[in-house]
């Protein structure tokens, strides 16, 4: 991908991140010379390159030299707590790892914990730690031209640990083939071109930023223009300075553009496409943006990590499938089945599954976990998640399976309750989940918080339930909440809240 589009474009903006500038060539010599200096190492094929760090330039050049190398470049999370990062980079068996200097101090203090770690590379002037040298060091040495080594499309390319909403986090490895897929899924399904500048505004350590925005940005020869810390001015800013055309968002970040007292549409005047995904994304704020921004087309995809982009819902089937996820792209499979993976009526609940090249290859070193997603041995990967899909083969969502509250023998989907909450002009952002009761074994409770300058309290809230839901799905209590913890890609971690509510009790699944 991006030796072609270094052929086409030489001279273009690959990718701008503050005041750096690569163009495609810069970005082809440097991965060249880093997948150059690793195989010096003389690790074998299949060894682990993990990568921590920010939104920063050289991000790409990891990517993509790593990629050359036939190696896997492991992506770790930046918000991880020394004890959360030496757990991943053990787990991952990793040999190298190359770090965003501003880590350096987490970084000296997991070395121990990972003997296996043999080799440091820091982007940037870092503290001193021994055996650690500079990026620039690195490669200075090492050849532009790409090394000789031979990749099947099957091989692992890379992994990518999954956000942890529930226990530990699991390494999905992907082949280069399952990435490839994903990024033509996108080209094609978000109508990236060349002509594009795309922003790249979520962490490039997820999927979403990485192998679903930034990937496929580069095989289109489009110019990529990375955000290192978001905010919304920030964002207005990056838009105005490079005349940005597209990007993806999490439904937070769009959320807080939207109610940003600074929103200035003005500044956002170049920008046509927006894609979202990572968690669902409140029916106002897409209103909202279509009001204040109406020559910006909305795409909503969906997917996990483990498959990619597996639906895809255009811009001009809204309002009509307002509340949809989307329906299958053009180059992958997607079914709503029963649990023995028979195909659903419409309307009918059922688990999400997908078939294709896109799928992973596994959960690194999880034979049970692996052989849990391809439950069956047919081909199909379970999403876990639950959902309905209509004679247009459209698919919405209902909730996550193991999210389902079971109240008095009754199930109960807290997406439905969250949906009816949303409903509410004061409501910004909810999350349901169950708690303990003698009675019922559990019931639901929903954590919110509220527009600016709006006011709701409990009883309204729930009242506004009961309207709409059977009497056993409403809330039984309301809890205002300043902010919710999530994971990178903004997905609430209901485990988190459970946590308090359940200690020293068994819920029962």
């Amino acid at each position: 991908m991006l030796r072609r589009s270094a052929q086409r474009f030489p001279n273009k903006a690959a990718i701008l991140c503050g005041g750096e500038r690569l163009s495609y060539a810069e970005l082809e010599a440097r991965a060249n010379r880093l997948a150059n200096a690793l195989l010096s190492l003389g690790l074998p094929k299949g060894a682990k390159v993990a990568m921590l760090s920010r939104n920063l330039a050289d991000y790409g050049t990891v990517f993509f030299g790593v990629a050359r190398t036939g190696h896997v470049l492991v992506n770790v999370s930046v918000l991880y707590a020394p004890e959360e990062l030496a757990f991943v980079l053990t787990k991952a068996d990793a040999d190298v790892l190359i770090f965003d200097a501003v880590f350096a101090d987490k970084v000296a203090a997991v070395r121990a914990d990972v003997p296996r770690l043999k080799t440091l590379v820091s982007l940037g002037t870092a503290p001193e730690i021994s055996g650690a040298r500079q990026l620039d060091d690195f490669i200075a040495a090492s050849p532009a031209t790409a090394p000789r080594v031979a990749i099947a499309e099957t091989d692992p390319f890379c992994m990518t640990y999954t956000g942890g909403t529930t226990g530990r986090p699991k390494g999905v490895l992907c082949s280069h083939r399952a990435r490839s897929v994903t990024a033509h899924t996108v080209m094609v399904e978000e109508a990236i071109d060349e002509r594009d500048v795309v922003a790249i505004v979520t962490p490039l350590f997820h999927v979403a930023a990485l192998n679903i925005m930034f990937q496929p940005a580069i095989l289109a020869g489009a110019t990529c223009a990375f955000l290192t810390r978001w905010s919304a001015e920030g964002f207005m800013a990056m838009v105005a300075e490079h005349r940005v055309t597209a990007g993806f968002m999490v439904p937070t970040q769009a959320s807080m553009l939207v109610r940003d007292p600074g929103f200035d549409a003005a500044k956002l005047r170049s920008w046509r496409k927006l894609s979202f995904a990572g968690a669902p994304m409140p029916d106002w704020v897409q209103r909202e943006l279509k009001a204040k921004l109406p020559n910006l087309l909305l795409t909503q995809i969906y997917g996990q990590s483990e498959m990619g982009v597996i639906a895809v819902l255009r811009d001009w089937y809204l309002p009509a499938k307002l509340g949809a996820v989307g329906r299958q792209p053009y180059n992958v499979d997607i079914a709503v089945v029963d649990p023995e993976g028979r195909p659903v009526k419409p309307g009918e609940l059922g688990e999400i599954v997908s078939r294709g090249d896109n799928l992973m290859l596994e959960y690194y070193n999880e034979p049970e976990q692996t052989k849990a997603f391809f439950k069956l041995g047919d081909g199909w990967g379970w999403t876990g998640d639950v959902g309905v899909i209509d004679a247009d083969g459209f698919v919405t969502l209902v909730d996550r399976s193991k999210d389902m509250i079971i109240s008095g023998g009754e199930n109960i989907y807290p997406k439905e309750i969250e949906n009816a909450l949303y409903e509410h002009a004061a409501v910004a952002e909810c999350a349901v989940f169950g708690i303990p009761d003698d009675k019922f074994g559990e019931v639901p409770i929903a954590h919110v918080t509220l527009k600016h300058g709006q006011a709701a309290d409990e009883a309204t809230l729930i009242e506004h339930c009961a309207a709409r839901l059977a009497r056993f799905k409403r809330p039984r209590k309301i809890a205002f909440v300043e902010d919710f913890p999530k994971t990178p890609i903004g997905k609430i971690q209901k485990n988190l809240l459970r946590e308090s509510y359940w200690q020293g009790k068994e819920k029962k699944i």
